[in-house]
């Protein structure tokens, strides 16, 4: 096995560096970005050495086992996941994972799609494109765009967050400082359950960490048309300071960086939106007219 080596530049010693570390912190790295979590923030929350994480992350540090579990409850994964084994736990996953293994990307769709089909409830195609969801990051427009929408159709617009406040009887800020992300994502998928249950037609704009959570997503997806809204992170950051909202830059002089890294963890999991639109160096409305026109033939709204 390969080992990759560093040399240190303050003697000639030479330092290896393990290839499982080194996964190990690629992987951490990425749930953190996908939650949409600093690496002070996700310290802060897993009670751990903020300098020992930068140093797991980096491929250097060697991590207890209490230590990633102390990770794995603020991140909301499984230790397996962690350490990249999560197809292992019984002979069934495995057999699947063979099945799976080497598939492009358009085969697992399909076969994520057909397990959908056996295991959820039936959803026709027509009610799915009665709902509009549209997701990205915040500082996309999706608000703003989503109830210019809902009011050119005539159908309800829905606020997600709003939602999640509404069944918590607390601010989102309020649950994930009382009760932790975990909590969080469980009033988030409630909130999307409820709301799929009591609109047959609307226009849903959704908190940008949604597609982090795999079982939430798959019910997005699975009961609405979706659209990932798109900026450049300049125009996303921008436009939150924009409405007031410093807290992008608080205490945090890589923000941008932060910013980049969540975007290039979600990606992934934004492509899978139906269709996509760019709102980069566009008007709110220039924005509405071309969104409006690129769904003319693809949602059953308003008609």
């Amino acid at each position: 096995m390969e080992i990759s080596r560093l040399l240190d530049p303050a003697s000639d010693v030479v330092e290896a560096r393990d290839p499982f570390l080194i996964a190990l912190g690629e992987r951490l790295r990425g749930l953190r970005s996908r939650r949409g979590l600093t690496r002070k923030a996700l310290a802060r929350l897993a009670e751990v050495s903020e300098r020992h994480l930068a140093n797991v992350e980096s491929g250097v540090g060697n991590a207890s086992i209490q230590f990633l579990r102390q990770l794995t409850t603020v991140l909301n994964c499984t230790l397996a996941e962690m350490i990249g084994d999560e197809t292992a736990t019984s002979p069934e996953w495995l057999m699947i994972r063979e099945i799976l293994r080497g598939r492009s990307d358009e085969e697992l769709a399909q076969a994520r799609a057909a397990l959908a089909g056996i295991f959820e409830a039936p959803t026709t195609e027509i009610a799915r494109r009665q709902r509009l969801a549209l997701i990205g990051l915040r500082g996309a427009g999706k608000s703003s765009l989503g109830r210019m929408l809902a009011d050119h159709w005539m159908v309800p617009f829905v606020e997600l967050n709003q939602q999640i406040e509404t069944l918590a009887g607390c601010s989102v800020a309020e649950i994930h400082a009382l009760y932790g992300p975990n909590a969080y994502r469980r009033y988030e998928y409630r909130a999307l359950e409820d709301v799929i249950q009591r609109f047959p037609r609307a226009v849903i704009a959704t908190p940008g960490g949604l597609v982090s959570d795999p079982a939430t997503f798959n019910l997005l997806l699975s009961h609405c048309y979706t659209v990932w809204v798109q900026a450049s992170p300049q125009e996303h950051m921008a436009r939150v300071v924009a409405q007031g909202d410093m807290r992008p830059m608080l205490g945090n002089r890589e923000a941008m960086d932060d910013l980049n890294n969540i975007l290039e963890s979600r990606a992934a999991f934004y492509s899978k939106a139906d269709e996509t639109f760019e709102t980069t160096e566009m008007t709110q409305e220039a924005a509405f007219v071309g969104l409006l026109d690129q769904l003319r033939s693809s949602v059953r709204l308003g008609q």
